[in-house]
């Protein structure tokens, strides 16, 4: 084999060609590696099967493909574990075609307003916890915010939902003080 040494280009077979400061890896044109590629076909399937749980209603709403509700109502039907499994498969690959931040958007809603209500929930037993440990002090200043509320009987619940905790009785007018301060 004859050996050209005056040429750029032609190296020796196993020999590392020089670097240029073209050659470098850029990540952002690269194409995606198959891992990450198999992971968005797992979200798109995964966030599927969380469609499973909503309403038809609630499909219609998002605005999803008649093949799709058709699938997901399908899913909801099999009980089978092999069907079942293919039907989920099925969906994901429905998934693919279909813009999920609506969805997604969706459900970043719910989980939102279920924790500004359970927030809501957590604040009104501190209130409860709080008028039945201080008493008449955190009756005033719950009615300073709440001028709408029955004093009398506000404190009434109070003093039976005292008396029971002090007899260690079930928590009774407890509860009651909370549905009052609820409903306010």
């Amino acid at each position: 084999m004859p050996h050209n040494t005056g040429k750029l280009g032609n190296s020796e077979p196993g020999t590392p060609k020089p670097m240029n400061e073209d050659d470098e890896f850029d990540p952002e044109t690269a194409p995606p590696s198959k891992s990450r590629l198999k992971r968005e076909a797992h979200a798109l399937q995964q966030l599927g099967i969380d469609l499973l749980d909503l309403s038809e209603s609630v499909w219609e709403t998002l605005g999803l493909p008649e093949t799709l509700i058709a699938a997901l109502t399908e899913a909801k039907r099999l009980h089978s574990r092999g069907g079942r499994k293919r039907q989920l498969q099925f969906i994901g690959k429905l998934m693919r075609d279909v813009d999920p931040e609506p969805i997604e958007a969706y459900f970043t809603r719910q989980r939102l307003k279920a924790r500004q209500l359970a927030q809501a929930h957590h604040q009104l037993e501190d209130w409860r916890d709080r008028l039945i440990d201080e008493g008449d002090p955190a009756a005033e200043d719950f009615l300073q915010q709440h001028p709408q509320a029955d004093r009398q009987h506000l404190r009434q619940l109070i003093r039976q939902a005292r008396k029971e905790q002090a007899q260690n009785k079930p928590p009774k007018s407890s509860r009651a003080l909370f549905r009052y301060i609820r409903d306010i």
